[in-house]
């Protein structure tokens, strides 16, 4: 069976310069991509697409790394960037932390990661210091999606998470809420990344521009899960008078919330008012009033910059190094924001009083 390298023999070429020839890219002279293309068809080579990324010293492979991978956000983005990988001709390699502080540091600090992938994807991954070297010293190009660390030189896709729960509790001051309380994440996981910190300042600018004071007694931490969210609505009831309206930081916590307002015997919303943040696919189900993000939307354009430089339109790699960055190599890259809406279903409605 012919290979590549009987072309690059017959053409008097190297196999990285067959490869390129044969993938019509900008960085062969034209007399030798004839000489290449004569060659190949008078040993009637077909191209294989892995050896040809492997000849231009590429992998085809992406690396995605994921705090959760259980969590509803990461699942959605991780199936959108997959999706769009194979339809590019790449494939997924995927790195669940599963909360651990030390699996991040074991994968962000592996020396050969440059030599399993061509580029790396950070989705809400929060990083040290150490971690930042280590990522500058793989010379890899990278985006990041969601909340998390900006990387320096690397694009950002995200929502405004603040202007997200901004959004959410307006909406019950809306209805005439006044005593809202705030479900959110733990600072204490170990991966902890910012969506928590950015939802809660989001909530209490919304409770100042309206006038009202945040109390430290509604506002309740605990883990992006349903069970989460019923321990944190538990706690805040043990704390004294209900609340009228919850504003969760996401839908898991919303839904963990509900469950936890009916065993008490509340009624949601009759009692007691809850939205969350997401748009989940069970939201709609349980008629849960949230701030829609494009979860999915957020994982295919991520993919899409991330493989536009790969893709060998004039942005070729040398020695396994980009020629060129999306953006100066000592600053963050410039975020790209989603926008979100609000969608309301039957778990809010305007309190007794009103």
């Amino acid at each position: 069976m012919t290979t590549i390298d009987d072309v690059a023999r017959l053409a008097g070429v190297s196999t990285a310069t067959v490869s390129r020839a044969l993938r019509d890219l900008p960085t062969v002279s034209p007399a030798t991509r004839r000489r290449v293309l004569a060659a190949a068809e008078q040993l009637q080579y077909a191209v294989s697409p892995s050896a040809s990324r492997l000849a231009g010293g590429r992998t085809g492979t992406v690396a995605v790394v994921v705090p959760r991978i259980t969590r509803w956000f990461f699942a959605t983005v991780v199936e959108a960037v997959e999706d769009f990988l194979h339809q590019s001709g790449y494939d997924l390699l995927l790195y669940n932390l599963g909360g651990r502080e030390q699996m991040r540091q074991r994968v962000l600090r592996t020396a050969n990661l440059h030599k399993r992938v061509d580029a790396i994807m950070l989705v809400a991954t929060p990083l040290g210091a150490t971690d930042l070297t280590a990522l500058t010293a793989l010379d890899l190009p990278g985006i990041t999606i969601s909340s998390g660390t900006p990387v320096p030189g690397w694009p950002r896709v995200r929502i405004d998470d603040v202007a997200a729960a901004r959004t959410a509790t307006r909406h019950l001051l809306d209805l005439g809420h006044r005593r809202i309380a705030h479900i959110s994440g733990d600072p204490d996981d170990e991966l902890a990344y910012t969506t928590h910190v950015d939802r809660r300042r989001g909530y209490q600018e919304a409770l100042r521009e309206a006038g009202l004071r945040p109390d430290p007694s509604l506002d309740v931490e605990s883990q992006f899960t349903i069970d989460g969210g019923t321990r944190a609505t538990a706690e805040l009831l043990a704390r004294g008078e209900p609340p009228t309206a919850i504003v969760a930081a996401c839908d898991e916590m919303a839904m963990g919330a509900m469950a936890a307002l009916r065993d008490a015997g509340l009624r949601v919303p009759q009692d007691v008012s809850v939205v969350g943040i997401d748009d989940h696919d069970l939201a709609g189900v349980l008629g849960l009033s949230t701030v829609a993000q494009p979860a999915a939307e957020q994982g295919r354009l991520a993919a899409r910059i991330l493989l536009d430089p790969l893709g060998g339109q004039g942005l070729d790699r040398v020695g396994g190094r980009p020629v060129d960055h999306p953006c100066p190599p000592d600053t963050p890259g410039p975020p790209v924001i989603l926008p979100t809406r609000l969608v309301v279903r039957e778990s809010t409605a305007p309190p007794r009083a009103h």
